[in-house]
């Protein structure tokens, strides 16, 4: 409780961790651990290629894209983090190609801490946001913890021919990036108080916005991989992509977007613990420019909620769907390109 009376939500946050996701350090040796699956042919895309969500064939014209994400409040207005936590983990099934269908809630609450008023202003905002991506409701789970933590299980459906996973990545293709980075640095900011009004308004604007407009652009062109960029960081995520597609990547720093201040806020010391987990785990992967900094390295890995669509596409096509995406109010950039050499690595340009 705040001193005018007001609940600082993220303040909960502390008492079981950050709230971010496991490291992929730590989740690959857990991973590894893991029975060998049993082979099925209808299971078109799995734990191999550490994609956005699992794609199951039903027939010759249908399958099923299945996710699920929560996570502890980043913001204190409960309804913005309903908004978020709903558009965050809608994401993974646009980062397929898909289209969302169905939601399941997923609860955990201080229901005896925490006034009731603020998981119905929670659920109010996921659900408006569910609403908005045309999702249905069909239920949920909840349980009684000492810190609040909400997310989603969505499922949604595309053609089998249609998934845009993140292992067709090919030599030549143009990155697209569909939102500003940097959330991660901003939203610890947030926690220690460090952003004014307007700054959290416009941060949580950005996690709030579905990548729905993005995706129903990208639909027609001819995109060979697609992945949003979350909890690993914009460089985890397209380690990812490279990994998976065999290919190396080259990325230009000065034309990746940030949100207002990051660097500022970085250089003050508001660098999450995620962001350097991802920016340990890219050693070896990851070759920077001699000109970039830490604080540039750090903000390259930033651990992102709710962030925007990285897309490998046709170069051909890639100034057409930079200037469709513009033209529908998406704010993306094309940051880099697809190649050959040095495949599973990236090259990070100044």
């Amino acid at each position: 409780m705040s001193q005018d009376g007001t609940i600082k939500l993220t303040s909960y946050s502390s008492k079981g961790g950050c709230g971010c996701k496991i490291g992929p350090a730590d989740l690959q040796q857990v991973l590894r651990s893991l029975p060998e699956a049993v082979p099925n042919p209808s299971l078109l895309v799995g734990l191999d290629t550490s994609d956005d969500a699992g794609v199951y064939q039903l027939n010759d014209d249908l399958a099923l894209v299945q996710t699920v994400d929560f996570f502890t409040p980043i913001v204190d207005n409960p309804y913005d983090f309903g908004q978020i936590a709903a558009a965050n983990a809608i994401s993974d099934i646009y980062a397929m190609g898909g289209k969302p269908l169905t939601a399941l809630n997923i609860v955990a609450f201080p229901i005896h801490t925490l006034d009731k008023q603020v998981l119905a202003d929670i659920l109010r905002g996921a659900g408006e946001k569910m609403k908005e991506a045309g999702v249905t409701l069909v239920g949920g789970h909840s349980i009684d913890d000492k810190e609040p933590k909400f997310g989603l299980a969505v499922t949604g459906l595309v053609h089998p021919k249609r998934v845009r996973a993140n292992a067709g990545a090919r030599a030549g293709d143009k990155l697209i990036l569909t939102k500003p980075i940097g959330v991660g640095i901003l939203t610890t900011s947030i926690k220690k108080d460090q952003l004014k009004q307007e700054e959290i308004a416009n941060v949580t604007r950005v996690m709030a916005t579905l990548n729905k407009t993005a995706a129903e652009v990208m639909e027609p062109f001819d995109v060979h991989a697609c992945t949003d960029v979350t909890g690993f960081g914009l460089l985890g995520h397209a380690s990812e992509m490279a990994k998976a597609s065999g290919v190396g990547i080259r990325l230009f720093q000065n034309q990746v977007p940030f949100l207002p201040r990051v660097r500022e806020l970085a250089e003050q010391g508001f660098v999450p613990g995620g962001t350097k987990n991802n920016f340990a785990h890219l050693e070896g992967v990851v070759r920077f420019d001699a000109s970039l900094d830490q604080i540039d390295q750090w903000m390259l890995c930033d651990a992102v909620t709710s962030g925007g669509l990285l897309i490998s596409v046709e170069a051909s096509e890639a100034d057409k769907l930079l200037g469709e995406l513009r033209t529908n109010d998406v704010n993306a950039s094309l940051i880099g390109e697809v190649v050959s050499d040095h495949p599973t690595q990236i090259d990070v340009l100044a």
